[in-house]
């Protein structure tokens, strides 16, 4: 079963005419797997939601993080035809959706002709490219609970280049401030580990303070993360950069609320 296609055509063996190895079936045109509900009990984006969908979608601003990413997908046209879901099931460590995702405490609903489970992103994500996904298992939608559609949001992506680009590092942040100090703040960092991670210590650190972007050190960063060497960048290089991604988002929401 396959949607937007956009990792797994340049990565599949095409023969005569474009014929695949295997048999495919799109699953695009499903009206049930497509859109952006809102409920009491929060957001469900259903798994062929397009990028391009959830740039244009009304959302509150704890998802402008999961916008700006979405516009570092490819190409409009990558945009245009890429979906939420196959960013996910594609479990690359430097997906772009995922780290805003984790900011929302999203879920990942997952049905096959049994039933359906829900289970957290974190645990969906069990390795590069590899998930949690069963056999015969279909991933439906991303659920965002109510309480984490509060706050306001950003998210930074370093490359090699501006554009068009894998990331050498990223992160996303949501915060929530209260009188001057954080009431809420989720932060996760992306291409620095095998999968993308929320950095629970530090949230903690920040948590009920004044924001205090000095407690963002890269001793922080290499303990919560133990960053990756790869062609792209060396441990040390992702560790001084997740530190920096992560400070320069704050800076932005604090100029944002005026602390």
């Amino acid at each position: 079963m396959v949607a937007g296609c956009t990792d797994l055509f340049p990565a599949t063996r095409v023969q005569n005419l474009g014929t695949a190895d295997q048999q495919m079936l799109d699953i695009t045109a499903m009206p049930f797997l497509r859109g952006i509900i809102s409920s009491p009990e929060g957001i469900r984006i259903g798994a062929a939601t397009t990028w391009t969908d959830v740039i244009k979608a009304p959302l509150p601003p704890a998802f402008d993080s999961l916008k700006q990413a979405a516009r570092e997908v490819g190409s409009v046209q990558i945009q245009n035809a890429g979906t939420i879901a196959g960013n996910l099931c594609n479990a690359s460590p430097a997906a772009d959706g995922v780290p805003s995702l984790l900011t929302l405490d999203a879920e990942v609903e997952l049905r096959n002709s049994g039933g359906m489970r829900t289970i957290p992103l974190q645990d969906f994500l069990i390795g590069p490219r590899k998930t949690a996904l069963q056999p015969h298992e279909l991933l439906t939608a991303i659920l965002i609970p109510q309480k984490s559609t509060l706050g306001i949001s950003g998210f930074y992506k370093l490359g090699a280049r501006r554009h068009l680009v894998i990331s050498i590092a990223m992160a996303a942040v949501r915060l929530v401030m209260d009188e001057g100090k954080v009431s809420s703040v989720a932060i996760a960092v992306g291409a620095c580990s095998p999968v993308a991670q929320r950095l629970r210590a530090l949230e903690g650190k920040l948590l009920g303070q004044t924001l205090d972007l000095s407690q963002i050190t890269d001793a922080e960063i290499i303990e919560a993360l133990s960053p990756i060497d790869d062609i792209r960048a060396d441990k040390n290089y992702r560790t001084h950069a997740a530190a920096e991604i992560i400070r320069r988002i704050l800076l932005r929401l604090a100029e944002e609320v005026n602390i």
